[in-house]
């Protein structure tokens, strides 16, 4: 038996080119590593929205993935880009960034000066070569395939092969002869690439719903729209065997060796203009460290601040995470400099080192909190600071970012926009053709639904023809559209700021507002790469607060600057918040929150931070809210399994409140590596896809069964994680949310 030809597919779109790949890029590595592929391309239209994901499945399956992009200039030129070095990821990226910039949101324009800009013409037959180019022409467009091949010869002759898609369309024989006859023509090689657009042929039916979509057509009327067949999937290599010459599949292997960038080549550079010319990044952190603890502690540094500032520089250098506290610094000193009033949240902004930068008014004596749970060598994951402004004066602050570094070096974290079950629903309706009372009883039926199992008795008592095809078709869709990518939006604040050009590190485009810029990866791909954002968010309430320090100002003449500037921990305070009296009082003024108040009793400052966590559908969905009131008032014992989980859960009762505490319980009860929680983490954060940590279940029973934690105490754990994956609230943002609750409620109490 012949031993079957090796194959790397070099052109494969994902669903990150909106509304024509119909395949996670996960899925693409997943079925491509089943069949044996030697690597594949991940190439989504004049985008890398989605490569970040292909980049961490294939590292966690041992596949080589391939770095491009798919482009058409406006003269009808296709090709494929490929990445063979860092250098040449960064021309792909700026040929991007280039396309996007120059169109509206969601579309590019390019011309052939672009690619030679970008992409420069290589001269000779043994140039280094950066880039590769597989030229698409259309089978259909045969007088102007010559003409676009010849300049692409003329320029890049020793990078270029020409792509031969065989897709069973009765015409491939002819085809085929074609492609060979032109490449040899041109002095170029051909090389096959599937033209794929879903990794497995069972997603036609969704692609072409997509491609309707995309239109803005129904189904029946798409016509010629849609692919004649469903072989632009990944085949095995037995078809492509018998589909191809072997030197074409051959020379896809022999391209993939040449492709041997990889993005865990990638180093972010901070900006060095935020260090003064005599220091560096470590001497000006230490110096503004000693400045505020100076201006904190006038009388002296406490010896327990002093050895936590040590600690924390320490691993702050560790990580050589500088430049990053000195960044989120520079930006809240040109806030305050424009007496713009902002306050730091979130794991790092809860440390000393941002308590003496003034990024957070939250003190040591506030809020025990470790600074290793959220910045260590361990989890070699970037710190989390945002940075809260007055909502009326943050677009001052993006300015100066912007101004700061120019467009070229500061933009927008991306948001990937995902299809919820209500807009797929909504979607699918209009290309189906589905009637109108159909659809009436489908949005009735639907309600609450997430994308999982559908109980048919539950849309037939809506009035839904359940049986109808149409129906039948849209649920089958529905269920695989839910969570598919729609579009890029803007993150509300999150900047990513560079040494170098941005778009040498990740393609950038135009946001849909005026004055914005967005690179193409969201906040979980910057996390997975190590790449640090910094965020830069609004909060009404502080436009509130700054406005009633000013009146205070104009009546009384007493100044109020700062937010730690109010007096701490006042009875007459805590007797109006345990009256409920919090009407206009931030995140204490809810129904649910006042009717807490009284129960709860706060009396202190780390009372609050448990009031804001505690009335959350987290807590209150995993059954911690009643435990916590009775063993708050001493109507139950608290008892401890262990005193590792003492350690975890002394602070609220026993009882797991905060987000960071049911990763620390994964840790100490059931032996989940500091990475592994991380995960678990993300699998609980709110806006995650329900049941998320369904995968972890039978790891966290396991784990805590061998260290002798009873199935009881197991199973409620679980429980209480999945409350969490609805909403778990982050303690290190509840700290910070507490402070202006207490503030408010000291303004409402002092000055009604």
């Amino acid at each position: 038996m012949d031993v079957l030809p090796d194959y790397a597919e070099l052109h494969a779109l994902s669903n990150f080119s909106f509304l024509r790949g119909a395949s996670h890029p996960a899925e693409l590595i997943d079925q491509a590593s089943e069949l044996g592929y030697r690597a594949l391309a991940l190439t989504d239209e004049c985008s890398m929205a989605g490569v970040v994901r292909a980049h961490v499945r294939a590292r966690a399956l041992g596949l080589a993935l391939i770095v491009g992009a798919e482009f058409t200039l406006g003269c009808g030129l296709k090709f494929v880009a490929l990445a063979a070095t860092r250098r040449g990821y960064a021309r792909i990226c700026q040929l991007i960034t280039r396309g996007r910039r120059a169109a509206p949101k969601g579309s590019y324009r390019l011309a052939r000066e672009d690619l030679l800009a970008c992409i420069p013409a290589v001269a000779g037959q043994a140039a280094a070569a950066d880039c590769l180019l597989v030229w698409r022409p259309d089978p259909a467009a045969t007088d102007a395939a010559e003409p676009q091949g010849r300049w692409l010869a003329e320029h890049y002759a020793s990078v270029l092969w020409l792509g031969v898609s065989l897709l069973r369309s009765g015409q491939d024989a002819v085809q085929l002869r074609a492609a060979l006859a032109l490449a040899a023509r041109l002095g170029i090689a051909c090389v096959a690439c599937g033209d794929v657009h879903m990794h497995a042929a069972a997603r036609r039916p969704l692609q072409d719903t997509l491609t309707a979509i995309r239109h803005r057509v129904t189904l029946r009327a798409a016509g010629q729209r849609l692919f004649p067949n469903g072989e632009r999937h990944l085949r095995t290599r037995e078809e492509l065997a018998r589909l191809y010459p072997r030197a074409l599949l051959d020379e896809s292997v022999a391209i993939a060796a040449r492709c041997r960038f990889s993005l865990d080549e990638l180093r972010y550079q901070y900006p060095r203009e935020i260090v003064p010319a005599d220091e560096t990044p470590a001497s000006y952190l230490r110096r503004l460290t000693e400045e505020g603890a100076a201006r904190h502690w006038p009388q002296g540094v406490p010896v327990a601040v002093r050895a936590l500032i040590e600690r924390e520089l320490e691993i702050i250098a560790g990580l050589g995470y500088e430049p990053f506290f000195l960044t989120v610094y520079d930006v809240v000193r040109f806030a305050r400099s424009e007496g713009i009033l902002c306050q730091g949240r979130g794991s790092a902004a809860n440390s000393i080192v941002c308590y003496c930068l003034d990024v957070t008014a939250v003190g040591p004596d506030q809020l025990q909190m470790l600074f290793e749970r959220f910045v260590s060598k361990e989890r070699n994951e970037p710190p989390d600071i945002d940075v809260d402004f007055e909502h009326e004066r943050r677009e001052e602050v993006i300015q100066y970012i912007y101004g700061k570094y120019g467009r070229e070096r500061a933009a927008l974290a991306a948001t990937v926009i995902t299809y919820s079950a209500r807009s797929v629903v909504r979607d699918l309706v209009r290309v189906l053709d589905i009637d109108a009372a159909n659809t009436r009883a489908l949005t009735r039926g639907l309600r609450g639904w997430h994308g999982h199992q559908v109980d048919p008795a539950k849309l037939r008592a809506a009035g839904v023809e359940v049986d109808a095809p149409a129906v039948a078709l849209l649920l089958r869709l529905a269920a695989e559209m839910v969570n598919f990518p729609r579009h890029l939006s803007q993150h509300v604040g999150g900047f990513v700021i560079s040494e170098g050009p941005l778009s040498e590190l990740v393609p950038v485009e135009n946001a849909a507002m005026p004055e914005r810029t967005v690179i193409q990866w969201d906040k979980d791909d910057l996390e997975d790469l190590k790449l640090l954002k910094v965020d830069v968010l609004a909060l009404g309430m502080l436009t509130a607060i700054r406005k009633c320090f000013q009146l205070i100002h104009d009546f009384h003449g007493t100044q109020l600057l700062e937010l730690n500037g109010v007096p701490q921990e006042d009875p007459a305070v805590y007797d109006m918040i345990c009256k409920a009296d919090t009407i206009g009082v931030f995140q204490i003024e809810s129904r649910a929150q006042m009717s807490m108040l009284p129960r709860l009793k706060p009396r202190e400052y780390y009372d609050l931070v448990i009031e804001v966590a505690i009335v959350r559908p987290g807590p209150i969905q995993g059954d911690m809210v009643h435990p916590y009131l009775r063993r708050r008032s001493g109507a139950e014992p608290i008892e401890y399994p262990s005193d590792d989980v003492k350690g975890v859960l002394q602070r609220t009762k026993g009882v797991p409140i905060f987000q960071e505490q049911v990763m620390q319980l994964a840790v100490v009860a059931a032996g989940f590596t500091a990475g592994e929680a991380d995960e678990l983490r993300r699998a609980m954060a709110a806006w995650k896809r329900r049941g998320g940590v369904d995968r972890f279940e039978q790891k966290l029973l396991d784990g805590m069964r061998e260290r002798g934690y009873a199935e009881k105490f197991a199973r409620q754990i679980i429980a209480q994680i999945r409350g969490f994956s609805d909403y778990g609230f982050p303690e290190a943002h509840a700290a910070s949310f507490a402070l202006l609750a207490y503030v408010s409620a000291w303004l409402k109490c002092h000055h009604p």
